[in-house]
């Protein structure tokens, strides 16, 4: 599988393609200084995931991860500078799969790595249709329809929502959710679900505001609405 180092420090993409020797999948890197080779890149190259920093020069992480958004679901990791809590949340807003933060051991790296592509390339998928009042959400497909015109999810969105939709009126634990969706690592990243929450009430909730199908319950986590 092929990854994307995108930063513009030569020390920092040395350590990443490093990095990737302690996987046992054989991860083959690619290197971009700055956004403009990096989007060039993944035309060009087809990288299966794209380390990204945030902090580039000119053409920064947070535009570039945007462009990408608007063209491909590739999973992307991004790099953040120590205590930039808003980063991590804006990129995570913005679409990034997970983060990292420097300075990052290798191993965990390449253990996050190993961790999204799982998540977004399934192996086993689910089975059936749901459907809850104008939605429906094909789990063999992985396509959601709402007023049967085609909502697209990232791979991760449509896990979270797949996992909640399969549990309808069950009051699901956040420490549950972030186990089955991203693993049990994730454990206690609670931000990680209440962004991706917040994405899929924009895309799928009338009134995001004044969510009705994707519940929060208070002090626990979230539910699906049973069918009225």
């Amino acid at each position: 599988m092929k990854i994307l180092i995108v930063d513009d420090e030569p020390d920092v993409r040395t350590l990443v393609r490093d990095s990737l020797q302690y996987s046992q999948h054989g991860l083959e890197p690619i290197e971009a200084a700055d956004g403009e080779t990096a989007l060039r890149s993944v035309t060009i190259d087809s990288p299966d995931l794209v380390i990204l920093d945030l902090g580039l020069p000119g053409h920064d992480g947070f535009t570039v991860l945007e462009q990408l958004r608007e063209r491909s679901d590739l999973p992307v990791i991004v790099l953040t500078a120590r205590g930039l809590e808003e980063d991590k949340i804006r990129g995570l807003k913005l679409g990034a799969d997970d983060y990292m933060t420097k300075p990052f051991s290798p191993g965990e790296l390449v253990a996050r790595i190993e961790t999204v592509l799982r998540r977004t390339h399934p192996a086993v998928s689910r089975r059936g249709v749901l459907r809850r009042g104008t939605l429906r959400i094909d789990l063999g497909a992985r396509r959601t329809f709402r007023d049967e015109i085609e909502t697209h999810l990232t791979p991760t969105e449509f896990n979270l929502l797949a996992e909640l939709a399969s549990h309808p009126g069950e009051a699901l634990s956040h420490e549950t959710l972030l186990m089955r969706v991203w693993g049990p690592e994730y454990r206690s990243e609670t931000h990680y679900l209440k962004v991706y929450v917040g994405r899929l009430r924009d895309k799928l909730e009338a009134d995001p505001s004044d969510p009705r199908l994707l519940q929060t319950v208070r002090g626990v986590g979230y539910r699906f609405a049973e069918a009225d």
